[in-house]
């Protein structure tokens, strides 16, 4: 299929409506591109061929993408009889026998899942290097990081492998690849996707799930299809009374943006990143929305090291709670340095110090709120340098928060969201001169991912990037 490249999840759903392609035609040309571009990108560790063309010959049902090829990332979402490493030694060869509740709303909706992606053990690191599976290249420039922690995701979809890659995001995992690899990723409001039945909030409430996409309505047709609480959620989102995807075709009215270039955390934001921002302020400007420079006025330093302090915490109960469902404990070599760095830090976290970081998270929340009572989106860019090369952003030993804090120089801007629970979208709307892509990203209020879902269509029609290809592609 020559021009599978030109057609997003909706196209190609809708193609198969027609009957002008069937679901294995799609399949087996998934297959084919997966081994064309994984040689060299590596971002597909798992592959489910066989599983997917017995789907892709069956009963696809009437989902709104049924039919469509899609890849799972390696982490939290568990299809029952597909093998769940995490990237991570210690669970190489675990095969869960039950399907997490996103896994189910994906089924629904029609996705046909073609394989699984490739991302740091335990989904931890803004790079996807891992010992186990090898790194992930970026398909700009293969010598550099396709960020992470959905690296393999991000690598897949930019290529052209497919139009839609699961993805989740604790501190950004779903927009710093995003934003590196030149595709669309939204972290929606804490609670609008499931994470359960079997896992609770996640490291603290950070984690929420979704995709990386090409396109804006990819973005929410996938939402339309999966948000909605759980049975028993205790952070259910507010809810949506429209399609998500009827609001990335809706005007998005005059907005109050602001913007700024300038790193939360202190940190020196590369000219290339700054720039865009500047130049993406002035276009939405002349959009007719009523732009200021401006940040939350709060200690958002402060905010992140108590991320950081609680990431950890959250890594310890993560790699218990595995070898409490596995009925072993770890052996020496079976988990990576950083993530080993990481479980002594976190196990070293008291009661008492957890719920002190979690009450000045919460509060650091409620002032970062206020700003957006005066704001309807918070324009920053995505990450504070371009794509690095490979090998910066791993750990071999030594103090694993000196590693965390060379991360937060390469993301300085989304753990934010991830603390507030706010929807933050990352979007490909500029290029650097070594044609690298320079992700810009929009914060909204807690519940609206509308406002931010309009404002990217308006975006996406005014400085379009579909037909932006990077060098290795499928």
């Amino acid at each position: 299929m020559e021009d599978f490249a030109q057609y997003d999840a909706v196209g190609l759903a809708e193609l198969i409506r027609r009957k002008e392609v069937t679901p294995l035609e799609l399949v087996d040309e998934v297959i084919d591109r997966i081994e064309r571009v994984n040689p060299t990108l590596n971002g597909v560790t798992i592959k489910m061929y066989d599983h997917a063309r017995e789907l892709a010959q069956g009963d696809i049902g009437n989902g709104p993408l049924a039919g469509v090829p899609f890849l799972l990332k390696d982490f939290l979402a568990e299809y029952a009889g597909v093998e769940y490493s995490a990237s991570s030694r210690f669970l190489q060869g675990f095969v869960p026998d039950r399907d997490t509740e996103l896994v189910k709303r994906f089924k629904a909706g029609g996705f046909i899942t073609v394989a699984k992606t490739n991302l740091p053990e335990f989904a931890i690191g803004a790079t996807t290097e891992p010992r186990l599976t090898g790194a992930t290249h970026n398909p700009w420039d293969t010598s550099r990081t396709p960020g992470g922690s959905s690296g393999g995701a991000g690598a897949m979809v930019a290529s052209g492998v497919v139009p839609v890659a699961h993805g989740n995001d604790a501190g950004g995992s779903i927009r710093i690849p995003a934003a590196a690899c030149g595709t669309v990723g939204l972290k929606p409001t804490r609670g609008r996707n499931p994470l359960g039945p079997y896992f609770g909030e996640v490291f603290s409430g950070f984690v929420a799930e979704h995709v990386l996409t090409r396109t804006v309505r990819d973005t929410a047709a996938v939402l339309d299809i999966t948000a909605g609480p759980d049975v028993g959620d205790w952070y259910p989102a507010p809810p949506q009374s429209t399609s998500y995807l009827e609001e990335a075709g809706t005007p998005p009215g005059r907005l109050r943006i602001a913007f700024s270039a300038e790193s939360p955390t202190g940190t020196e934001v590369h000219p290339d990143c700054a720039n865009a921002v500047r130049d993406i302020a002035a276009l939405c400007e002349e959009l007719g929305h009523d732009v200021e420079e401006r940040s939350p006025d709060h200690d958002t330093h402060g905010l992140w090291l108590d991320w950081t302090t609680m990431m950890s915490a959250g890594v310890a109960w993560g790699v218990h709670g595995w070898e409490e469902r596995i009925g072993r404990k770890v052996e020496p070599g079976e988990i990576e340095p950083f993530i080993a760095a990481l479980v002594e830090r976190g196990d070293a976290v008291g009661a008492p110090a957890y719920l002190a970081h979690l009450e000045r998270l919460q509060l650091g929340a409620r002032e970062i709120g206020k700003f957006f009572t005066e704001h309807d989106v918070w324009l920053t860019p995505t990450l504070g340098e371009p794509p690095l090369p490979l090998g910066i952003l791993t750990y071999d030993s030594g103090d694993p928060f000196e590693l965390r804090r060379r991360q937060a120089t390469f993301s300085p801007f989304t753990y934010i969201a991830n603390v507030t629970g706010q929807p933050g979208i990352s979007l490909p709307l500029a290029w650097n001169g070594d044609d690298l892509p320079i992700g810009i990203h929009f914060l909204g209020r807690y519940g609206d991912e509308a406002t931010l879902l309009r404002l990217s269509g308006q975006l996406e029609e005014a400085r379009p990037w579909k037909d932006r290809r990077p060098p290795v592609s499928a």
